[in-house]
């Protein structure tokens, strides 16, 4: 008798563990409910971010009046510029849009569109771009005839808080252009 009892203890202990492991799997435990909580934060940002960089292309693409939509009145941005500058003198959205503008004056239909990303970690945004588009004349030192196709490539960095940029790395492909503007430096 005392095995039996041995073995319906047994079997009741075994089968009231495994009750409350299936209890416990089916309860989303804190764990699982962080981690859920912490991909769908993610997922908000993700889409935040590639709402941003949409808007980023198009002001880029000349819808100037998403600048003060997108870009912090502090903005910071950190570029080697045609002219030598290192992109500091730009003060807010209307400088990012002065400094858009410049740029787009030398082609008469430049367009951008996003080749990589926007890879988004944290508050820090990436993407890769390709820009098209045709020389009307003007460049500093650009032997190529008005009219030259050119594309050329670079990467934004876009630093994001409370939704604005408030800080741009632009690395652009400066030597490709160069080259396809046949610019001729002078000493």
């Amino acid at each position: 008798m005392k095995s039996v009892s041995k073995i319906i203890l047994t079997c009741f202990v075994v089968g009231s563990v495994l009750l409350n492991n299936v209890a416990m799997a089916s309860e989303p435990t804190q764990r699982q409910t962080s981690s859920s909580t912490s991909i769908a934060k993610q997922s908000e940002a993700r889409a935040t971010h590639n709402k941003l960089v949409a808007d980023w292309v198009d002001l880029w693409n000349g819808k100037y009046s998403l600048a003060n939509g997108i870009v912090s009145p502090d903005v910071r941005v950190r570029a080697a510029l045609m002219d030598g500058g290192d992109g500091s003198a730009v003060k807010g959205p209307a400088g990012m849009v002065k400094l858009i503008t410049q740029i787009r004056s030398a082609f008469s239909d430049l367009h951008f569109d996003v080749q990589i990303g926007p890879i988004v970690d944290g508050e820090f945004t990436v993407l890769r771009w390709v820009a098209t588009g045709t020389y009307r004349g003007g460049f500093p030192g650009a032997t190529a005839p008005a009219g030259t196709k050119v594309n050329f490539t670079g990467v934004d960095m876009l630093k994001v808080q409370n939704g604005l940029i408030t800080d741009y790395w632009l690395n652009a492909d400066t030597l490709l252009i160069v080259n396809q503007l046949k610019v001729v430096v002078s000493n």
